[in-house]
């Protein structure tokens, strides 16, 4: 049944996914952007997606399942479905290209340096790899995307503050891995459009991955299975927080101040589940 908490959520959800296509638009308005303004805004975003998944998503998973299946069921339930998360995200992170390898971050921050850099001024092989590089960011950020978008939707359906709090962090680690989409191509095509709808497409799967796991599990929600998807989501923002972006955040800048961010993002999450609570 679809409603005004569906509609938030689905919204929510879409608003998150589309930032890549704000990274996109920045990479190519921009000149130079700020590396240093990115790895603190990754560590931010991963502080938020750490203390709410440790802090409240887990508890509401456990206990979800403790009133369904009793509490030693319950919590051993509840710490399967979390590791069970962690496991699904890396099997996926293992088996498609990395969205957040070295080379690929020393490439763009490179052509990024050098704004000057123009598609005419690279040579036929050069061009070929950076468009290959971009598609594959394209693909992987999609994959990625799709357990985040189902993680967005199902917390704000259960607590629109927790989801809110969610989307902003996938929101703000979304807006570079729209840049990483859109600068390869760009520089590899010379064509800006085509740059920036590959960055909007990137982030599509987002939503797509909220409407799938709305329709497959609608007619099957209750206590149990609500508890076995906020574990599984708890494993998948964890992991993502630390595989992704923190690394992510160094590679982009100084490591005090991914930190720093980490930090003011766990802060900004207590504070408003103490407000909102």
């Amino acid at each position: 049944m679809i409603n005004e908490h569906v509609i938030l959520a689905f919204s929510l959800t879409l608003f998150a996914g589309l930032a890549t296509g704000i990274g996109g638009a920045i990479a190519l308005i921009s000149k130079k952007m700020s590396t240093k303004f990115l790895s603190f805004a990754l560590g931010f975003s991963a502080g938020i997606m750490i203390y709410v998944s440790f802090v409240e998503i887990f508890f509401k998973a456990q206990t979800s399942l403790i009133s369904h299946l009793g509490n030693n069921l319950g919590m051993w339930v509840t710490v399967i479905s979390f590791f069970a998360g962690i496991l699904i995200i890396s099997i996926i992170d293992k088996f498609i290209p990395s969205i957040n390898s070295p080379e690929a971050m020393k490439t763009i921050k490179n052509l990024n340096s050098n704004p000057n850099s123009t598609n005419s001024s690279l040579d036929e092989v050069e061009q070929q790899k950076l468009m290959r590089m971009g598609l594959l960011m394209a693909l992987a950020i999609a994959i990625h995307n799709f357990p985040e978008g189902l993680a967005t939707f199902m917390a704000t359906l259960e607590d629109p503050s927790v989801g809110f709090a969610i989307a902003i962090a996938i929101a703000i680690h979304n807006i570079p891995e729209g840049i990483a989409v859109a600068v390869p191509i760009y520089y590899a095509t010379g064509n800006k459009k085509l740059a920036f709808k590959y960055s909007l497409l990137s982030g599509i799967a987002e939503p797509l991955g909220a409407l799938i796991g709305y329709v497959l599990l609608y007619n099957f929600f209750n206590d149990l299975v609500f508890g076995i998807v906020f574990g599984l989501i708890g494993g998948i923002m964890v992991f993502i927080s630390i595989d992704q972006l923190l690394p992510t955040a160094r590679e982009y800048g100084e490591h005090n101040l991914s930190i720093y961010g980490f930090i003011a993002g766990m802060g900004v999450m207590a504070l408003s589940l103490l407000l909102l609570g």
